[in-house]
């Protein structure tokens, strides 16, 4: 506070006054910093998309986004099997991340079509495509996954609506295998999610993509103390990097719509594809065992 000299000086009519509205117009500006930072920080981040999340949100069958699709026969491709993208039908907040998500040995693009339109929901274009062959090892899957995604930032009809340097890829299974493959041939891919992988390859130290390998406790095709465990202690202490086991399920657990899968995946792609700090809240401190976690692994924080 300004208090009036009490020497024989005196002071100029009005200084106390103007002293007194400055030191206050300091505080408010001082105050109104500090409690719009958090927004600032936000908003200083362009590829922040849709609301602030909650459990609920991330939990929820569909996100804020409605959801249109496309066909991609796979006439008119080479190097995959076509497939089906999923986009946010507004174009209002601008472009999006994308995904190629790829099946499992024998299996088609059916088997993981629950998570298009889960994913494209919460703001990216997710491209859920076949292979060349359903007995396609996990080597030629990651490159099918690769020439999906110039596909798709390319020459697809969703591409003026994709940022084509935050790009990601999940795969199942073989595809899982082939998802590791793809983020060691691809360092600048933004985001990897391997679920229930296999591959004859049992070390990845050279895999930088920030990497959510997900296995599962009761997995007897690529049981995790031989796949799942393995690959995600090899990849590297300097690689973002994190392990979800699922309690009671089996290989087959990302064949049906699970929450547990979606919930980790969305908070993974946001966080890393479209640089999102918001959903570190559910990756960071590490989700505790539960009846739906069998064991979480990860580092803390994230992006340092």
């Amino acid at each position: 506070m300004h208090s009036t000299p009490r020497t024989g000086t005196t002071q100029a009519p009005g200084l106390s006054r103007r002293l007194a509205a400055s030191a206050a117009a300091v505080a408010a500006v001082v105050g109104l910093t500090t409690l719009s930072t958090p927004g600032a920080q936000a908003a200083d981040n362009p590829y922040e998309r849709g609301p602030a999340p909650t459990r609920a949100s991330i939990e929820a069958p569909r996100g804020p986004y409605a959801v249109s699709q496309t066909s991609v026969s796979s006439l008119v491709v080479s190097g995959f099997g076509g497939g089906t993208i999923y986009y946010p039908t507004s174009t209002g907040d601008g472009t999006f991340g994308a995904v190629v998500v790829t099946p499992g040995f024998t299996a088609t693009e059916s088997s993981m079509a629950w998570l298009g339109p889960r994913l494209a929901s919460q703001g990216f274009v997710v491209f859920t495509i076949d292979t060349l062959t359903t007995l396609d090892q996990p080597d030629s899957r990651g490159r099918q996954m690769l020439a999906a995604l110039d596909y798709l930032t390319e020459r697809s009809s969703a591409r003026t609506r994709i940022d084509g340097t935050r790009l990601g890829v999940i795969g199942h299974s073989m595809g899982g295998g082939g998802t590791l493959e793809a983020a060691k041939s691809r360092p600048s891919l933004k985001a990897a999610i391997p679920l229930t992988p296999w591959n004859l390859d049992k070390t990845w130290p050279e895999v930088t993509t920030p990497t959510l390998v997900v296995g599962a406790d009761g997995d007897t095709v690529a049981p995790v103390a031989t796949h799942a465990k393995p690959f995600y202690s090899s990849l590297p202490s300097s690689t973002d990097r994190a392990y979800l086991e699922l309690n009671n399920a089996t290989h087959f657990a990302p064949n049906l719509s699970n929450t547990t899968i979606a919930k980790y995946s969305v908070s993974w792609l946001k966080r890393f594809i479209d640089d999102d700090t918001r959903y570190e809240q559910f990756l960071c401190p590490l989700p505790v065992p539960d009846r739906d976690i069998e064991e979480y692994r990860g580092t803390c924080p994230l992006g340092g």
